[in-house]
């Protein structure tokens, strides 16, 4: 087991660079299936969600190898079987873009269900919702969830929430399904718009992609290509929350300014200066920041995988703060950790109550999943003494490299086993 090791109250500043977005990868990687061919992946993060896939599509007789280390080629000339139930894809919540790749392919697939942070319910029903409306038969037995259709027809899916997994996982499916399929009520959110472009840029037709209404024309087959994953507006944000939460200095690079709206919105209400450029943001705090309120919402809203980084900023910030949580019942789970801390929250439902200025000391933490992990990093980053954050598996599981880039910055932090 590896614990992360932070002592506190250093002032972060510096540039640092973003990597290409989780939650877009493990999209695009399963993707690549669609292609029957050589597909190259660039901007890939070095984190574990990544490994855990290609060790799943290598089971699958699938060839995976990297150029560099953040470029993969993905060759699924071969792949042999549409079961997957291995170790591996057990291990993240991404795993069922493996039934819409896998069925749109084959009309058949049979993936393990998925693992990943446990945040609480997250059904799978509006997949299942989609996959009928093609025509396919679904089933779920020890396990397993299983897909099989004849043939895949195209047909209107309305969405009751704008499920960003079944958006995906539609579009997917229906690239192969004869004629149109609309799908109404969509996501959002940027890796919606990347997996749509990837998803072209091999020959499918997918439009409307960023708006509520998606259109895919189903087409026979595909072919290779090379795709640059865009940046990640998670790692983004985490970087700038950081900034405010030590009273720093930090230039964010390599990002698209427009997917941080919210955050940078926030910031700047709580007294932070933020400067725009074409693909970078700085933040600086440079003064007492003031209490806010978040309320978590679907894309452009303010994410949900930045209100526990939010809240560990808050807990510093003088006044009282909230936080609304709209999308998983379990997000709270943290807060705890926090209070370890020196944090004085209460959770009353679906909202936390924050009243700072906390005086964080300090202390034996654990993460209980991956933004959790990174919100206790930046609160023991602001905290006095040294803090030890055990589970450092989940922050591994969606950042590249954490401790050296926050070094860089200026943090003392060391991971030790």
């Amino acid at each position: 087991m590896e614990q992360l090791v932070i002592t506190g109250g250093n002032r972060l500043c510096g540039e640092v660079s973003i990597k290409g977005f989780k939650n877009a990868a493990l999209a695009i990687i399963p993707a690549t299936i669609c292609a029957r061919s050589e597909c190259i992946i660039d901007n890939l993060p070095e984190i574990d969600d990544i490994r855990f896939y290609i060790d799943t599509l290598a089971e699958m007789n699938v060839e995976c190898k990297y150029i560099d280390s953040n470029t993969l080629r993905i060759d699924s000339t071969n792949i042999k079987n549409v079961c997957a139930d291995f170790e591996s894809v057990k291990k993240i919540r991404a795993s069922y873009y493996m039934l819409g790749a896998l069925l749109g392919v084959f009309k058949q697939a049979e993936v393990a269900l998925p693992g990943g942070c446990n945040l609480g319910s997250r059904p799978i029903d509006y997949h299942i919702k989609g996959f009928e409306a093609l025509g396919a038969e679904v089933s779920v037995e020890h396990g397993i969830i299983r897909v099989k259709a004849d043939k895949l027809t195209g047909s209107t899916i309305y969405l009751d929430f704008a499920s960003v997994g079944a958006t995906i996982n539609i579009m997917l499916a229906a690239v192969f399904a004869t004629g149109v399929t609309v799908i109404e009520n969509a996501a959002k959110e940027p890796h919606i718009v990347d997996v749509a472009n990837f998803l072209n840029i091999l020959g499918a037709k997918v439009k409307g992609a960023g708006t509520d209404i998606i259109k895919i024309t189903g087409v026979k087959n595909l072919h290779g290509g090379q795709y640059t994953i865009v940046p990640d507006q998670i790692e983004a944000g985490t970087f700038m929350i950081a900034a405010a939460a030590t009273g720093g200095d930090i230039t964010v690079t390599n990002i698209i300014p427009k997917h941080m709206d919210s955050l940078s919105a926030k910031l700047g209400e709580m007294g932070c200066k933020i400067t725009e450029g074409d693909d970078f943001i700085r933040v600086v705090a440079d003064k007492p920041l003031k209490a806010t309120s978040v309320k978590t919402m679907c894309y452009p809203g303010f994410p949900t995988d930045l209100q526990p980084q939010m809240a560990a900023l808050m807990a510093g910030v003088k006044g009282t703060s909230f936080i609304t949580e709209t999308i998983y019942e379990n997000r709270f789970q943290y807060i705890n950790e926090l209070k370890r801390l020196g944090a004085n929250i209460t959770v009353d439902g679906r909202m936390a109550v924050i009243e700072g200025p906390a005086n964080l000391t300090g202390a034996d933490v654990s993460a209980t999943d991956l933004r959790a992990g990174v919100a206790l990093i930046i609160a023991g980053l602001a905290a006095s003494g040294d803090t030890t954050i055990g589970n450092v598996r989940f922050i591994d599981r969606g950042y590249e490299h954490i401790e050296d880039k926050l070094i860089a910055l200026g943090a003392k932090i060391r991971r030790i086993k």
